[in-house]
């Protein structure tokens, strides 16, 4: 089971783009992570008429580390780490360290 997950809100604790928030879009291997607006960077991309794509340049969204991230509390406006504990159903939830609210429903 992951800390983070596709679809968490996160916020960048670390980098250029630090305090930003975002929702992770996409998991690339174990310790990188895609967030929607965040890290762009400016690609030169060449015009194929095989495939319709035009020319140009266009903003790109590269991976962050994994550690750069952390999962954002939307009660202490804060991030927050996350633990993990066992239900009474026998389920494996993530919670929020700080104020024990579960994360996952």
């Amino acid at each position: 089971m992951r800390r983070i997950r596709q679809g968490d809100e996160v916020i960048v604790i670390a980098g250029k783009d630090k305090d930003k928030r975002g929702k992770v879009t996409r998991i690339v291997n174990d310790d990188k992570v895609i967030v929607e607006n965040i890290n762009l960077v400016k690609k030169h991309t060449k015009a194929n008429p095989n495939t319709n794509t035009p020319g140009g340049i266009i903003d790109k969204e590269m991976p962050l580390h994994i550690s750069n991230v952390a999962l954002y509390n939307s009660e202490t406006d804060k991030a927050d780490k996350v633990g993990f504990k066992t239900l009474e159903d026998g389920r494996k939830v993530r919670y929020f360290k700080s104020n024990g609210e579960v994360v996952d429903v």
